[in-house]
């Protein structure tokens, strides 16, 4: 049966797909406008403009997720969405070029457009991003004499080529803003001041170069550079980092701008996970408005996921989460997304005021507190007045920078007591509408659980679905080895050591090189008179090697360009000698990528024998790129059975370099799926002949994680981190787009040894969600973005806090697990009564709220029939849980 609340759920999706695709249909999404800017903020057709951008890299996600990220930013109060442009995706053969799939950027901009948000473009072509090779293609340095990103001309050939298709393609298709389109602002280059000084003057030439470049392309919009000092004066230099509030850029006549707000950051394979709290990211904002910003953008405000083999590195994991707003999956992640949309509103209430001034009033408060005012202009008001309707004669931002201590301040005539390290914002300059350190908003809980119920696929050849005591599914399996011979047509024999990259041109992952070794009975005796092995020494290696010696697997190696000293053995005669070398991700950063490589550098040689050293580099060794099961495509439904598979039995496991694969049915419901691959080792995965992308079982270290996270004080990568002594990622997602049914083919490539009889297909949910909103807290923004709280017309009821609970759609509330207004004990999951206690207290929020996807309750006495204990502040704490509506008849 399905409930009132999954069908409203369907048709409101239903009634977004149709609106943007009306709208897609049409030429303009805005009435064209210009776009310049000020020593204060862009201009936005005639006016400034306070913005508040989230990053979303559209080949992170699927073109079917792209509305419900564009909506749930527009929600969060975002005006701006943020993307790079990713060469390798778009022009991954030279001259050939790609735009569809995740990669239709034409798509993803007019989606912005259609949502009503302006869009800023940052082209680079360079991007870093933890992306393969920064986005740029693996063929741009085998062009002859190619310098990346300096006063090289075979390398500024090729990246204006790019840059201008681009440009050309944005114009074509109507979408900057003079031309009604959503993009307001593009980027050339990218934090190019990180590596400036390496190229000498060529560098300063290049940035002189690229700035020309880009102007004389007419796009008719502003450029910048990030994190560039020396950017032209006609390109606005801006910030990179956790805080910017103290950034200004090289010229009074630019504007503040923050291109990148690192709000979480990226991991590696072995890595723990980071975590920045809300808290600190609230006050990183607040500040930054508060001292003259004008343009925010979050880094990253939706990561995604780095599928097939985009994740650079390298040992970049196939997560980029990034810790953001909207999580990898598409929901949201609270109180992150919660808290920093009540900020945002409370910026917004701001604005008539922050674009009349030029600069702020500063006024010290205390040794480590300060206010910084801003007030309308009549000489300005009405050039600014547009956005909002009426302005705010003043408005102001408390900030109390001590890491330890709370304060009381005075200011114009008033007390207000500021926690530590937090901004109140003061948008009438005398009431307090928002503190960075105090979250109302709630968190929810994520978890993977089993997908039950389970289409069964009893279709697909041998196939069943099984369950097991433990009500664990389990799948049969098929196996096929792949094999450690030379297979291709397309091998081929030198004398020497070739670099890895000169030969895979990162078509693959993976490159063989086969010799053979001769071992006399001289050799062996040697070893047996000395007590010695051979050994395989190479002076540097990266990313992965195995060896292999007449067929079997001897040893495996991880480095970042370390030295490698390998005993191996041998037999007498001849022996099959093979090396794996393998890619976990191109380098995405530094100067000179195009010298950088991979597999071996230095020399490699044999140790160890009767007549000396054996140079492996003066060798004839065979080369062959990739797996059989790659270069066959066995992972898609239309070559799956181009080999032989067997049946898997648990006599098989573990076993190495074996492809597996399995066929399941779709889950039922719209709840994110996840593969649970903790069970496995090193590999690749596949669902219907989509890269999922690479796994790994690699896991962190048992220290360096805090038991308690302090959002006070300076925020690095390294506070605040979770997941120690565990594996890195366990989970990877498959968009629901990529499912059929029933009889998905879920292929896994396994290089180290793993089992894929307890491999889960599992759905991605909050199902538990609290908050706790005391009397103190400020009342939903939601109440006062329309301007009512400056026209003076909100009353002092309209002033009482609220609780606001929600479930991701298509769920609702199921049951209320506790519930308390008085003075609750502890936090989420591990709420307990206080001494004081409103009897009515679930039963109050049960009324309101079971049953439903969202609801709203006042924290407030009346609510709660009789005031539990007089005198003293209350607050309501509540958990509940969720789950999908389609699994409920009813309430």
């Amino acid at each position: 049966m399905v409930t009132r609340a999954r069908g409203e759920f369907v048709l409101q999706r239903l009634s977004l797909f149709i609106a943007i695709h009306l709208l897609l249909a049409s030429a303009n999404f805005f009435k064209p406008f210009n776009v310049t800017y000020d020593h204060r903020a862009l201009i936005i057709d005639g006016h400034r403009r306070m913005l508040i951008s989230g990053g979303i890299h559209y080949p992170r996600a699927t073109p079917e997720m792209w509305p419900d990220l564009i909506a749930k930013s527009k929600e969060g109060g975002v005006d701006v969405i943020q993307t790079y442009v990713f060469w390798n995706g778009h022009e991954p053969v030279r001259g050939q070029y790609f735009f569809e799939g995740r990669f239709d950027i034409v798509k993803f901009v007019k989606l912005v457009g259609a949502t009503g948000l302006y869009l800023h473009l940052r082209i680079g072509p360079y991007v870093c991003a933890e992306w393969n090779f920064g986005g740029f293609p693996v063929w741009l340095r085998d062009i002859p004499g190619i310098v990346f990103r300096t006063d090289n001309a075979p390398f500024k050939e090729e990246m204006q080529r790019f840059v201008k298709r681009i440009v050309d393609l944005m114009r074509e298709e109507m979408l900057f803003s003079w031309q009604g389109g959503p993009i307001i602002l593009l980027q050339i280059e990218n934090e190019y001041g990180d590596v400036e000084h390496s190229f000498g003057p060529g560098g300063k030439e290049y940035v002189k170069w690229a700035a020309r470049m880009a102007l004389g392309l007419g796009a008719g919009v502003p450029w910048i550079m990030c994190k560039q000092t020396d950017a032209p004066e006609n390109i606005i230099d801006t910030c990179n980092a956790y805080y910017c509030d103290g950034f200004k850029p090289n010229s009074h006549n630019k504007p503040i701008l923050w291109t990148e707000d690192w709000d979480g950051w990226f991991t590696t394979w072995g890595g723990r996970l980071p975590h920045r709290p809300v808290e600190d990211l609230a006050f990183a904002v607040a500040r930054f408005f508060e001292r003259g910003g004008s343009f925010q953008n979050y880094y990253m405000y939706f990561g995604g996921t780095n599928f097939g083999r985009t994740a650079g590195g390298p040992f970049y994991i196939t997560s980029y989460d990034y810790d953001a707003p909207i999580d990898e999956y598409g929901l949201l992640s609270e109180p992150k997304w919660g808290h920093l949309k009540d900020l945002h509103a409370a910026i917004k209430l701001c604005e008539p005021a922050l674009v009349a001034s030029d600069s702020p009033q500063y006024i010290k408060l205390g040794s480590r507190q300060e206010a910084h005012v801003y007030r309308t202009d009549a000489h300005t008001d009405a050039l600014n007045s547009t956005w909002h309707g009426s302005q705010s004669g003043c408005s102001a931002f408390l900030a109390n920078i001590d890491e330890h201590k709370a304060a009381t301040v005075r200011f114009l005539g008033q007390s207000y007591t500021l926690p530590p390290w937090s901004v109140s914002i003061l948008p009438d300059c005398r009431n307090v509408v928002f503190n960075t350190a105090k979250v109302a908003a709630q968190t929810s809980i994520k978890t993977i659980e089993l997908a039950l119920p389970y289409i069964s696929d009893v279709s697909a050849p041998q196939q069943f679905m099984a369950q097991n005591e433990d009500s664990h599914i389990q799948l049969s399996w098929l196996a096929v080895k792949e094999p450690f011979s030379i297979w291709s047509e397309n091998n081929f024999t030198v004398e020497g050591i070739l670099e890895h990259l000169n030969v895979t041109k990162d078509q693959s992952d993976y490159l063989w090189y086969f010799t053979r070794i001769y071992v006399s009975n001289d050799d062996i005796a040697f070893w047996e008179e000395n007590k010695v092995r051979p050994t395989v020494s190479i002076d540097s290696m990266r990313d992965v090697l195995h060896i292999f010696i007449n067929g079997q697997l001897t040893s495996s190696m991880i480095g970042r360009w370390d030295k490698v000293v390998q005993p191996v053995k041998f037999q007498k005669g001849y022996n099959d000698f093979v090396l794996l070398s393998q890619t976990v991700g191109l380098q995405n950063g530094g100067a000179f990528l195009e010298r950088d490589g991979a597999g071996f550098r230095g020399q490699i040689k044999l140790t160890g024998f009767k007549d000396g050293d054996i140079d492996l580099s003066k060798l004839l060794w065979t080369y062959q790129v990739g797996l059989l099961g790659e270069y066959l495509k066995i992972y898609t439904q239309e070559n799956s059975e181009m080999v032989e598979w067997t049946d898997l039995t648990h006599d098989d496991i573990p076993s190495t370099f074996t492809w597996y694969k399995t066929y399941f049915g779709a889950p039922g419901g719209a709840d994110p799926v996840a593969l649970d691959l903790r069970s496995m080792g090193k590999g690749q995965a596949w669902v219907n002949g989509h890269h999922i992308g690479r796994y790994w079982t690699l896991v962190a270290p048992e220290d360096g994680c805090q038991r308690n996270c302090d959002y006070r004080g300076a925020y690095s990568s390294g506070k605040c981190t979770t997941n120690c002594g565990k594996p890195t990622q366990t989970w990877y997602h498959v968009p629901r787009s990529w499912l059929l049914e029933s009889n998905n083919l879920l292929v896994i490539f396994e290089e180290t040894g793993g089992n894929p009889l307890d491999i889960s297909v599992k759905l991605r949910s909050d199902s538990v969600i609290c908050a706790q909103v005391s009397e103190t807290h400020y009342p939903p923004l939601e109440k006062w973005v329309h301007q009512d709280f400056i026209d003076g017309s909100i009353s002092v009821k309209d002033m009482t806090p609220e609780m606001q609970l929600r479930c991701q759609d298509g769920h609702i509330i199921s049951s209320i697990e506790f519930a308390s207004y008085g003075t609750p004990q502890g936090s989420c999951r591990k709420f307990s009564k206080g001494n004081c206690h409103a009897p009515d207290s679930l039963s109050v929020v049960a009324k309101a709220c079971q049953g439903r996807n969202k609801c709203n309750v006042t924290v407030s006495n009346a609510v709660f029939v009789d005031d539990p204990c007089r005198g003293i502040v209350k607050t309501l704490a509540v958990e509940a849980r969720c789950a999908s509506s389609m699994n409920i008849s009813e309430y």
